[in-house]
């Protein structure tokens, strides 16, 4: 009689779909967190040499990896077939009722309700909830194996968006609406050839590049080899942007993190809810709507991710690098990447559970 051996189970796909740098993604944010902070406390002068390289108020360090970051993701875009589904045209009318009508509202709400007897913080939140994010998101949704085409379709909307609402939104939800309520007012005076400048360099340069680079290969080497060899060659440099974006970001407001830990916390506590409730809704909307995983990923990271390059551009301008205002937008990636990094895992796991463990 044949001895029968027990069967192994099952690969795991969700393991399977992940290389090794993406698996313990956690646990290279962690350590590029703290190696920020590392650096800040014991490299003299680092702090102010990073302050000292930028360009008005953009900093070049943070500038050189959110390009490295992007310019991957935006290479693997199939920009030919952007927007010529239906699904397409249902994902870009769910995605602007979210980012930009419940969100600013929301983030309005969050911040009156933790932090009411600060104006400076509680304008940075402001200034961060009507900013749609337009260059990690794309990050999050490659990661969670989201509709590339349709997220970059959301944020060339978003941008565009983004040059012509800003100021009047900032206007709206510091001002009018305050007012209406008999709630103290902040007087802003936002620049849209600010805004537009900040769109353009952190988003414009790596979508150009990632244009050009797609349709260069692919006319010159053919899909096989751009999408086979020429992708999984750069596809890594995303992650090592991210990383090191992470890694300056820490090491530039270290100091002001650790030593004032009480203002962290009352922060970290409104823009928590805020990714949670956006993701959380826009997740929802998403299943409930018909939404295939990965329109309903991108929907869902689109409306959770906020801009605050732009916001924290805006908050120095505005009120000075050493404002609450500007501590806020500073406070907010360093709460915001390893929580959406969570969220991807969620994602990925929600996938199994709603659209099955082969979509």
């Amino acid at each position: 009689m044949p001895i029968t051996r027990p069967q192994e189970p099952p690969p795991d796909p969700l393991r399977a779909r992940l290389s090794l740098l993406d698996r313990f993604l956690p646990v290279w944010i962690l350590l590029a967190m703290a190696g920020g902070l590392l650096l800040g406390r014991l490299v003299p002068g680092l702090q102010g040499w990073l302050d000292a390289v930028q360009v008005g108020q953009i900093s070049l360090p943070i500038a050189f990896g959110l390009l490295l970051m992007l310019y991957p993701v935006l290479a693997k875009v199939r920009y030919e077939q952007m927007g010529s589904s239906r699904g397409d045209r249902k994902l870009l009318r769910l995605s602007l009722l979210l980012v930009w009508l419940l969100g600013p509202a929301l983030m309005f709400a969050l911040a009156w309700l933790f932090l009411p007897d600060q104006p400076a913080y509680r304008t940075g939140l402001v200034l961060i909830g009507i900013a749609p994010c337009i260059a990690m998101v794309l990050i999050w949704i490659d990661l969670a194996q989201g509709n590339r085409e349709g997220a970059a379709l959301l944020v060339a909307v978003n941008s565009i968006l983004q040059v012509l609402l800003y100021a009047l939104l900032g206007s709206f939800y510091l001002q009018v609406l305050p007012g209406w309520f008999g709630w103290d007012r902040q007087e802003v005076a936002i620049s849209t050839a600010e805004i537009a400048r900040a769109v353009l360099i952190f988003l414009g340069i790596p979508l150009v590049g990632g244009f050009l680079t797609r349709w260069i290969g692919l006319r010159v080497k053919g899909r096989r080899w751009y999408e086979q060899r020429f992708l999984p060659l750069i596809s890594p440099l995303a992650l090592y942007g991210l990383l090191f974006t992470i890694l300056v970001m820490f090491a530039l407001q270290g100091q002001a993190i650790t030593s004032e830990l009480g203002i962290v916390v009352r922060i970290a506590m409104p823009l928590l809810c805020y990714f949670a409730i956006m993701w959380g809704v826009a997740f929802a909307v998403g299943v409930r709507q018909g939404l295939s995983y990965p329109d309903t990923a991108t929907l869902a990271f689109t409306a959770a991710g906020n801009n605050f390059e732009l916001a924290i551009a805006v908050s120095v301008s505005l009120f000075g690098v050493s404002s609450g205002q500007a501590l806020a937008g500073v406070i907010g990636p360093l709460i915001e990447v390893p929580f959406l990094v969570s969220l991807v895992y969620l994602s990925l796991g929600l996938r199994r559970r709603f659209y099955g463990a082969g979509s």
